[in-house]
């Protein structure tokens, strides 16, 4: 009895190891998702990127700071120097310490210091929207490739059953053969040819789907599972029309798309760098404060040393400057820099006209791709009803000997090509139908 308890609390813990790695290679395209956001290199270096123009948009509104710097000096002295003390000259060894502070802060600069802030703002912001893109860019990937591995898994199957039924003709006309009731000499190696090329099909449509799995697992940046199994999503109701033209999709998209957004604030932070440089034109007014005090080992009074505490305490001394920095002539250099500020702005600029435009024509082309996959899908619907109801007819026919194999044979080839084509369809306008989603951000799953 004990050994019985003890070999079934063994099997339960095995049937359980076997349940969960099961339920393990599972994935959800939620998963698949955060799976490849998580390990995206691109996603990685967007956000570092962000992370440094954060760390560059603090600094330029801390550069609007004072200054404030502190500085000690000990010096040992041999022979002929100078008596901090008294300022006059001595001729033996002393020792000096001084201590100061020191700030600065600049008023004035053409205003260099506040278009720093504005740029490096804008900058940041832009860095956030790269983030946001790359995300974007994996995310849609990921929901095109799923959708392409539940597709070629579709067509898998539909294969497949057709390969049955090719074994189920070879089977019965196998059977008809040895009784001589076959209605030709061909019909068995007629249905063989046909069982060979479903099962040419079942391995084609096999391979298809291993290599988008493996292309899936690739932009998560996972090694390879080739058991992973991928849950279905609804793909089975189409809604038809889009519900919005193509220059609806373009005017949200240039609202919402991340992207769009990075190569504007991108020209806007280039046109607040040129301001950055054409202020440091201008002269740049500052104010500079000190403090300092300090000590000498022969420092005296009435012919007695004086302590370090009150030298320390007694030689305090201030001082308050407003000082005005004018450039006159720098070897070009800030005027080139202008110039330099100047072409870097027109880069983005068109580079954000080329975002706009690209995203028109990409739009327009998934438009156009959906609507044709929709108008091929209503098509394809009812080809399949006919050549379903064709096929009927001649299963019928050939079971009562009206007409041969090839006859039969046509017929099925026909219904077989009509619902691989219908599958493809229904998922090419799936897959278009989120690219379109995706322009206008508003992707989901």
């Amino acid at each position: 009895m004990r050994f019985n308890r003890y070999f079934l609390t063994v099997i339960f813990v095995a049937l359980s190891i076997i349940v969960q790695a099961q339920q393990s290679d599972t994935l959800s395209l939620q998963k698949c998702l955060d799976i490849a956001i998580k390990n995206n290199l691109q996603v990685k270096q967007t956000g570092l990127t962000a992370e440094s123009d954060r760390i560059s948009f603090l600094q330029s509104k801390e550069n609007l700071l004072p200054s404030i710097s502190g500085n000690i000096n000990r010096q040992l002295s041999q022979g002929r120097g100078i008596n901090p003390a008294t300022n006059g000259y001595v001729n033996q060894s002393l020792t000096s310490d001084n201590y100061g502070v020191s700030g600065s802060l600049t008023l004035f600069n053409g205003l260099s210091l506040q278009n720093a802030v504005k740029q490096t703002s804008l900058s940041y912001q832009a860095g956030k929207m790269d983030f946001q893109a790359a995300k974007d860019v994996v995310t849609i990937n990921i929901i095109t490739n799923y959708l392409s591995i539940l597709d070629n898994q579709e067509i898998l199957a539909q294969s497949r059953s057709q390969l049955a039924v090719a074994q189920e003709n070879v089977d019965r006309s196998e059977t008809l053969e040895k009784s001589g009731a076959n209605k030709v000499a061909s019909d068995l190696y007629d249905f063989k040819g046909q069982l060979a090329q479903n099962q040419v099909a079942v391995v084609n449509n096999q391979n298809a789907l291993n290599a988008s799995k493996l292309s899936l697992f690739q932009l998560m940046n996972m090694p390879y599972n080739p058991d992973a199994q991928f849950r279905s999503l609804n793909a089975q109701d189409l809604v038809g029309q889009y519900g919005v033209s193509p220059d609806q999709v373009y005017t949200t998209a240039l609202e919402q798309l991340a992207a769009v957004k990075a190569a504007t604030l991108k020209r806007e932070s280039a046109e607040k760098a040129v301001k950055v440089e054409q202020g440091l034109l201008f002269p740049s007014l500052a104010v500079n404060s000190g403090l300092s005090t300090n000590y000498s080992s022969v420092a005296q009074n009435a012919g007695r040393p004086i302590s370090y505490a009150n030298q320390f305490k007694n030689n305090y001394g201030t001082y308050l400057s407003l000082g005005l920095n004018i450039p006159i002539f720098t070897n070009y250099f800030r005027r080139n820099n202008i110039a330099i500020a100047k072409i870097n702005l027109q880069n983005y600029k068109n580079t954000e006209d080329n975002t706009k435009v690209q995203l028109r024509q990409n739009i327009e082309q998934a438009y156009y791709n959906m609507t044709a996959s929709y108008n091929k899908y209503q098509a394809l619907s009812q080809q399949v009803n006919a050549y379903t109801e064709s096929f009927r007819i001649s299963k019928i026919r050939l079971d009562a000997g009206v007409i041969t194999s090839v006859d039969y044979i046509i017929a099925k080839n026909n219904l077989d090509a009509a619902n691989l084509n219908l599958i493809s369809a229904r998922y090419d306008y799936f897959i278009y139908s989120k690219i379109l989603d995706y322009y206008q951000g508003k992707l989901s799953l």
